[in-house]
């Protein structure tokens, strides 16, 4: 069942989203070559709690840090660990927060250094993939028609869009109806109606579609090993068209990167 939100609703949401955006820029001031997964995890819940929110992720099902953190051919869900980032390296950054009991939750993919010019496209070519679908996250559409525009703009490029993991509604738990693939038809699904959020998030991969899992229980890998891209944004349907809850305003802020990718999304100016 679609649970739809009223104004009042969405604009707390728009806060809980915002407390993620935040943290994520904050952790891009901190990302460099030395610094390990977990000193960010850290870095990221005394953040969180400072803004006066709840890490959304630490023990959700049982996981067991506040940061889902994905290098290279780690698609979504990594378990922070020591081992130091390295030039070249790639990392998917998946955050929640609870704050006025609704979830916020957006991930960015991270490039350590300089990366390859094969990776740097990718990244870019998700990114541009995940506009394409908020395009579609309008009244008179379905859920398929995301997915669509997700799949065709992706796999134009040769790159694998993964099957087995996808966005979804949110609100007052993490997951709420309808899921929000990658991929499908045009004019199937659930349709779109006012006051629906959800999580629109591709997760693409260089090669192969296919995934594995570690034995962790969590940890989700290409199958063939190669890069995985991971972005996602909190949306709402307000006046019949998507708008932004969350920005990467603030990371774009943290890595001197001019955008204007958000602006017709969004009807807020953030400090």
């Amino acid at each position: 069942m679609i649970i739809t939100k009223t104004r009042e609703e969405i604009e707390l949401m728009r806060e809980s989203a915002l407390v993620v955006s935040r943290t994520l820029g904050m952790i891009a001031s901190e990302i460099k070559p030395g610094i390990t997964t977990l000193q960010l995890d850290k870095l990221a819940e005394e953040f969180i709690r400072e803004e006066g929110a709840i890490p959304g992720f630490l023990g959700l099902y049982d996981f067991p840090n506040s940061l889902c953190m994905s290098p290279n051919a780690q698609v979504v869900h990594g378990i922070p660990n020591n081992i130091p980032l390295v030039e070249g390296d790639i990392i998917s950054i998946d955050c929640g927060a609870l704050k006025n009991g609704f979830y916020g939750d957006h991930a960015y993919t991270f490039g350590i250094g300089e990366i390859s010019e094969d990776t740097k496209k990718l990244l870019q070519v998700t990114k541009e993939s995940l506009y394409k679908g908020i395009e579609e996250f309008r009244i008179g559409n379905r859920v398929g028609d995301v997915g669509f525009a997700i799949q065709k703009y992706c796999e134009a490029h040769g790159y694998g869009v993964v099957r087995e993991l996808v966005g979804h509604g949110l609100g007052k738990t993490m997951h709420e109806d309808p899921e929000m693939p990658n991929y499908g038809k045009r004019g199937r699904g659930k349709k779109f109606i006012e006051g629906m959020v959800v999580a629109i998030e591709p997760m693409i991969n260089l090669g192969t579609k296919n995934i594995k899992q570690l034995k962790d229980g969590w940890t989700i890998l290409t199958e063939d090993n190669k890069p995985s891209a991971h972005f996602e944004h909190n949306v709402a349907i307000v006046d019949g068209k998507p708008e932004l809850l969350s920005t990467f305003k603030y990371i774009y802020e943290a890595l001197g990167i001019e955008s204007t990718e958000e602006d017709k999304y969004k009807t807020k100016v953030y400090d």
